[in-house]
């Protein structure tokens, strides 16, 4: 969590932003969603805003999870959607694993509450039941699709008389509550939006609350939630927008206080297209595997579409707190450019190269994929060595986009020591030998390897002792010596990362090989 301190200095410079009252009681919010699949993009940017909104104003984030759909569950996708938020660096304050004293946090362990709840709707007439069987429901979808019209369920049960519904419950006839629609509904001042109203009624029917086999659908749980969580703002995407006048007229059904509300809208393709999670490249898990930083796509979501003055790439968890403004969230859709994801990562990454702690956990990562990739083929284990390790990881900052690229076969140079004959070498100069021998004696009389600037320097006065081979020729045979290729980062730079030993075993064993690779 961020220090007091910090949190003051975002208190006050929002309050000067935007004339916030800084004693008003600290916000509760909450992202909530359904665990019948993984995180993805959009979801992500919704929890960053709740958090970023929350812990701006030294309020708390709750992660709860909307697990009545039972058909659509996902086993391991509840434990995973926690998982995620603390690997996405925006852990929850109260969740069903933190504890919190709002719990349970997870629907379905909240049923008897949703039920009392759908009682008392029932008591009071703001709710009834409905007896409808899915084959009529069926019937009444299919004649309005044939006669244009948007389905909708007629409220026939509306109409039965306490008699027949009590008669029928009797006989054990499925029934469903039903919440009653008021006509009229009253606008309401949305964050983003602005004053909003929609007039559910004349387009929709009575939703149903609560199912027949006693789980609750949205619109109960989240209100019922809501308000015994204490939420105080609702910061969710736009798609819900035209569900919270029923969600309002829900809240003054119950007698209960709603929470302020703001509508984030959409998060798209650069090219307006919706995002697809049946693409599958969209999924928080999917950005893991690729060696995507957790700060890298909270940092992109940011960037993407409104909330901030300004946008910059490099921005840190505490920066966007600071800099969120609410305020500053427009109704149009967020543009969403993946094609920018190397850059920010690689910022990030440098960032985490140049953080003592971080690194120390980057370090022991790369290891261990290291292993797993080149694990037989590596001719010495010092190349496993944390000093090793660290070296490549300075050199290589701010030049690779993820661990994952010092893994490809350009870099395989850096874990596995190549076979390069004599031959080859000489095919690049005739004095091939002459140069691995100078290389040689630098570093036995003590050449520094302290810089790439002092090394290519050293390099420059071998090259300038040569008869017949330009400085480029020169560094051809060295490349090839210690990597066997002829691409890749500077010489001196691989010889840095080697280190003087492995320099020297190389192009002595170049040297030694006479035959064919």
């Amino acid at each position: 969590m961020l220090g007091c301190v910090l949190r003051k200095m975002c208190w006050k410079r929002t309050g000067a932003r935007r004339g916030v009252c800084t004693r008003q009681p600290a916000p509760r919010v909450r992202f909530a969603p359904s665990p019948t699949g993984f995180l993805h993009l959009g979801g992500l940017r919704t929890a960053l805003y709740n958090y970023l909104f929350a812990k701006q104003r030294g309020g708390a984030f709750i992660l709860r999870l909307e697990d009545t759909d039972r058909a659509r569950l996902l086993p391991g996708a509840a434990s995973e959607r926690e998982r995620e938020r603390e690997c996405v660096c925006v852990p929850p304050d109260e969740s069903s694993r933190r504890g919190g004293d709002c719990g349970p946090y997870v629907q379905s362990e909240r049923l008897p509450l949703y039920s009392q709840t759908a009682a008392a709707l029932l008591q009071t007439g703001h709710a009834y039941y409905c007896f409808c069987s899915n084959q009529r429901l069926d019937l009444l979808k299919r004649e309005a699709q044939r006669s244009g019209h948007v389905p909708r369920y007629d409220n026939r049960c509306r109409r039965l008389q306490p008699e027949q519904v009590q008669q029928r419950l009797a006989q054990g006839v499925p029934a469903v509550v039903r919440f009653k629609l008021a006509s009229g509904a009253e606008p309401f001042q949305d964050m983003v939006f602005g004053w909003t109203r929609h007039e559910v009624a004349a387009v929709e029917g009575d939703p149903i609350i609560l199912k027949a086999d006693g789980f609750p659908t949205y619109h109960l749980a989240s209100v019922v939630d809501d308000h015994h969580m204490r939420v105080s703002h609702v910061l969710r995407g736009s798609e819900w927008l035209i569900s919270t006048a029923k969600h309002l007229q829900l809240f003054r059904a119950l007698g209960w206080t709603p929470p302020a509300y703001a509508h984030l809208p959409l998060l798209l393709n650069r090219d307006g297209s919706k995002l697809s999670k049946r693409q599958g490249d969209i999924f928080i898990q999917r950005f893991r595997e690729q060696g995507v930083l957790p700060e890298t796509l909270l940092d992109l979501v940011t960037h993407a579409g409104s909330g901030f003055d300004n946008n910059r790439i490099g921005r840190r968890l505490e920066e966007l707190v600071c800099e969120f403004n609410i305020s500053k969230i427009t109704t149009h859709s967020a543009l969403l450019d993946l094609d920018k994801l190397d850059e920010f990562n690689r910022v990030h990454l440098q960032r985490r190269i140049e953080d003592e702690e971080k690194c120390a956990v980057l370090r022991d990562e790369l290891r261990q994929r290291v292993l797993h990739t080149h694990g037989s083929q590596i001719s010495d284990r010092a190349v496993l060595e944390p000093l090793y390790i660290q070296r490549v990881l300075e050199l290589r900052k701010g030049h690779v986009c993820s661990l994952r690229e010092l893994l490809n076969h350009m870099h395989a140079y850096l874990w596995i020591r190549p076979r390069v004959t004599r031959q080859q070498l000489q095919e690049v100069s005739a004095e091939a030998e002459n140069i691995a021998a100078a290389v040689i004696q630098l570093v036995a009389s003590g050449g520094s390897f302290e810089s790439t600037e002092h090394l290519n320097t050293e390099l420059k006065l071998i090259a300038s002792r040569l008869k017949h081979t330009k400085y480029s020729g020169m560094m051809r045979v060295l490349r090839l010596a210690l990597s066997a290729q002829q691409q890749g980062p500077s010489v001196a730079e691989m010889m840095l990362s080697l280190g003087e030993q492995e320099v020297c075993v190389r192009l002595q064993k170049a040297l030694e090989q006479t035959g064919t690779t």
